[in-house]
C-alpha cells in the first residue's frame, strides 16, 4: 500500500479558510484600515490570509453607506460569477477582532516589474482594467496588481469600489479607447444580465443601480473608458 494512502485528504483553500481557526500574526502598519496579516488553520493544514476586522474601518468622506468588507466581498463575488478570477477567494467572517473580510493571501513574483507589467498590453491586464471600469475601482495602485510565479495575476484591495458617482482610479490607462473585443462585449452582456443579482445585497441600491448603468454605458460606446476630466485618473500614491 502507497504511503501516501496514510496521508491526511488536503482540503480546499474554501474549507479552510471559511471553517478553521484564525489567527493573527501581524500587521500592515501603511494601511489606512486595520489590516492583518493571519493563518487559518483547519486539521494539519495552515493557509495564509489577509484580515479586515470591520471594527478597524475608517470611515471615508466619499463611501458613507455600507462598509468597505461589504465591498471587498462584492468584488470577489463578482470576479468569480463572471470568470474575471481577478480577486482571491474571500469570505465574511468571525476573527479575534470580531465580522471581517478574510482573504486568501497570494505569494507573488518578486522577480516581476510589477510597474512594467501594469503598463504592458498583457491579456490579464486588460482584463484587469474591464473589471475595474465594471465595479468602479478609485483605488487600482500598482501595489495592488499581485503577479504570481505560476503566471497568474490577481488583485487585491477592492474596499473602495461600487460608488454610485464615477470614480474611476487606476495606473491602468493603456487601453483607453480601444474598443471591445467581441469576447469582452459578451462578458459586459453577462455582467449586465446578473451583476445586480450577485452583489446587490451587499451595496446600496442607488450604487446597484449605478453598476447596471455604467455596464450599460460600457456596452453603448463599445471602448474602455477614457480618464475624466473631473476627476483624478491615478489614485495617490500609485503604489
Amino acid at each position: 500500500m502507497s504511503a501516501r494512502k496514510w496521508l491526511p485528504a488536503l482540503k480546499s483553500i474554501v474549507e479552510v479558510i471559511s471553517n478553521g481557526n484564525l489567527k493573527v500574526e501581524g500587521r500592515f502598519v501603511d494601511a489606512s484600515n486595520a489590516t492583518l496579516y493571519a493563518v487559518v488553520e483547519l486539521g494539519e493544514q495552515t493557509i495564509p490570509a489577509i484580515y479586515k476586522p470591520i471594527a478597524g474601518e475608517r470611515p471615508l468622506w466619499d463611501f458613507p453607506d455600507g462598509n468597505l468588507a461589504n465591498r471587498e466581498l462584492a468584488a470577489y463575488l463578482l470576479s468569480d460569477a463572471l470568470k474575471f478570477d481577478i480577486v482571491p477567494f474571500t469570505i465574511l467572517r468571525e476573527g479575534p477582532l470580531g465580522v471581517g473580510m478574510v482573504q486568501q493571501w497570494i505569494d507573488i513574483d518578486e522577480e516581476v516589474d510589477v510597474v512594467e507589467l501594469a503598463t504592458s498590453t498583457d491579456p490579464k491586464i486588460r482584463q484587469m482594467a474591464l473589471f475595474d471600469a465594471i465595479i468602479n475601482n478609485t483605488d487600482r495602485k500598482y501595489g495592488h496588481i499581485l503577479p504570481t510565479g505560476t503566471g497568474e495575476i490577481f488583485g487585491c484591495d477592492h474596499g473602495v469600489t461600487f460608488h454610485e458617482d464615477p470614480k474611476l482610479r487606476t495606473v491602468i490607462w493603456q487601453f483607453a479607447g480601444e474598443n471591445f473585443t467581441p469576447i469582452e462585449i459578451n462578458l459586459l452582456e453577462t455582467a449586465n444580465a446578473k451583476a445586480a443579482e450577485v452583489v446587490g445585497s451587499l451595496i446600496t441600491s442607488a450604487e446597484s443601480a449605478a453598476l447596471i448603468s455604467r455596464i450599460e454605458g460600457l456596452l453603448a460606446a463599445g471602448t474602455f473608458p477614457e480618464p475624466r476630466e473631473d476627476w483624478p485618473a491615478v489614485p495617490w500614491p500609485p503604489f
